[in-house]
C-alpha cells in the first residue's frame, strides 16, 4: 500500500474503475460538446440552417451574403465565446473548490466578479465623462476593458491584503473577498442610483449576462487570456490533489504550496475577469459543474479539470441556445437561464452537505 505522504502517489493513476469511468465521461462530454456546438450554429432567429449551408458547399455553390454574415460573423464568434467562457468559469470553480477545500466555493469568492462588475458599471454610467479622444479610442471596448481592469485591480488588492511575509492566507483572502464584494456592491448601488433610463437598461442586461455582443474583435482581446489561464489551471491537478491532504502535508511531500496558491489565484483572476468582461455576470457554472463531476468520476483534479472545461463549455452553449429560443426572435439574458437551471442543483448540494438528502 502506498502511503499518502509518498509524492509518487500523487502521480499514480486512479483506481482502475474510477479511471475507466473518468475516461468514459471525458469521451461522452467531448461528443456532447461537439453535438451542442453544431446545434448552436443552427439555432437562431434567421432561417439559415447549417445543413443547408453544408449542402451548398458540398455542391460547390457559393454562400450568400446573409449566410456568411449569420454563420461567420454572428453565430460562430458567439459559439467560440460561449465555449471559452463556459470552460473558464467551470475550471475556475474547480480550482477554487480545490484551493479552499470546499465544494461550495465559486470564482466570485475572491472578489474578481465583483470588481469586474464595478468596472463595467463605472464605464456604463460615467464613461461619457471621459475625454472625447479617449472615448473614441476605446469605442465599443470600453465596458469590457473596464470590467477586465476592475477584476485585476480587485485581485491585486486581495493578494496584498492576504499576503504577509511571503505567505498567502486563503482564509484571509476569503474574508477580504467578501468585504470587497460588499464594498463593490455599495459603490455599484450608488452608480445605479445616478444612472439614467438608458444606462439602467444596459446595466440590467449586462449584469444578467449575455453572449449577444460576441464578435471576432472581442474574441481577439479575450480569447488569448482565457486560453492561457485555463491552460495554466490544468497544470495544477497534482498540486490540488496534494492540497486536499492539508497544506503541511502538501509542503512535506514537495509541493511548493505558496507558489501554487499564487498561480491558482492568478489563473482564476485572469479567467474570471476576462469572462465577466466579455459576457457579463453568469452564475452557477463555477459551482455546479465541478461538484457534479466529483460525484460522477471522483475528486482527482487531473481528470476533474479537463472534464470541467468540457462540461462548462457544453452547459453554457446549451444555455445560450435556450436563451435564444424561448422568446425568439428576442432573447433572454443567459444569466437567467443558468440561474433557473443551476439554483435547484445548488440547493440540492446544500441539502446533501447537511445530510438532508441521500442522493
Amino acid at each position: 500500500m502506498v502511503a499518502l505522504t509518498d509524492p509518487a502517489a500523487l502521480d499514480a493513476p486512479a483506481p482502475p474503475d474510477r479511471l475507466a469511468r473518468a475516461r468514459r465521461l471525458h469521451l461522452w462530454l467531448a461528443l456532447a460538446l461537439v453535438a451542442i456546438s453544431l446545434a448552436s450554429l443552427t439555432v437562431g432567429a434567421t432561417g439559415v440552417q447549417l445543413l443547408d449551408v453544408a449542402g451548398s458547399l458540398a455542391r460547390g455553390e457559393a454562400l450568400s451574403r446573409i449566410e456568411r454574415v449569420v454563420l461567420l460573423d454572428i453565430r460562430l464568434p458567439r459559439l467560440v465565446m460561449g465555449l471559452a467562457v463556459g470552460a473558464a468559469l467551470a475550471v475556475s470553480g474547480a480550482v477554487m473548490q480545490g484551493l479552499f477545500r470546499n465544494p461550495l466555493a465559486d470564482p466570485g469568492i475572491v472578489g474578481v466578479s465583483a470588481g469586474a462588475g464595478l468596472g463595467a458599471i463605472l464605464a456604463i454610467v460615467l464613461g461619457g465623462l471621459l475625454p472625447p479622444a479617449l472615448l473614441g479610442l476605446a469605442g465599443a471596448h470600453l465596458v469590457p476593458l473596464a470590467a477586465f481592469l476592475g477584476g485585476w485591480i480587485s485581485t491585486l488588492l486581495l493578494y496584498r491584503v492576504a499576503t504577509r511575509r511571503g505567505q498567502t492566507s486563503v482564509a484571509t483572502m476569503l474574508l477580504a473577498g467578501i468585504a470587497l464584494a460588499a464594498l463593490s456592491g455599495a459603490v455599484s448601488g450608488v452608480l445605479v442610483y445616478m444612472a439614467d433610463d438608458t444606462q439602467l437598461r444596459d446595466l440590467t442586461f449586462w449584469g444578467l449576462g449575455s453572449l449577444a455582443g460576441a464578435s471576432w474583435t472581442k474574441l481577439a482581446a479575450a480569447l488569448p487570456i482565457l486560453l492561457i489561464a485555463v491552460s495554466g489551471a490544468m497544470l495544477l491537478g497534482r498540486s490540488l490533489n496534494a492540497l486536499a491532504l492539508g497544506e503541511a502535508t502538501a509542503a512535506h511531500i514537495g509541493i511548493p504550496v505558496q507558489r501554487m496558491k499564487r498561480l491558482a489565484i492568478l489563473c482564476v483572476a485572469a479567467a474570471t475577469g476576462a469572462a465577466v468582461a466579455v459576457s457579463g455576470g453568469i452564475g452557477f457554472i463555477g459551482i455546479v459543474v465541478p461538484h457534479l463531476l466529483r460525484l460522477a468520476s471522483g475528486p482527482d483534479h487531473r481528470a476533474l479539470l479537463p472534464n470541467a472545461a468540457l462540461l462548462g463549455a457544453a452547459l453554457l452553449v446549451g444555455a445560450d441556445m435556450i436563451s435564444r429560443s424561448v422568446v425568439a426572435p428576442a432573447e433572454l439574458p443567459i444569466g437567467i437561464v443558468t440561474a433557473v437551471l443551476g439554483a435547484p442543483v445548488f440547493l440540492w448540494i446544500l441539502l446533501r452537505q447537511r445530510g438532508v438528502v441521500d442522493l
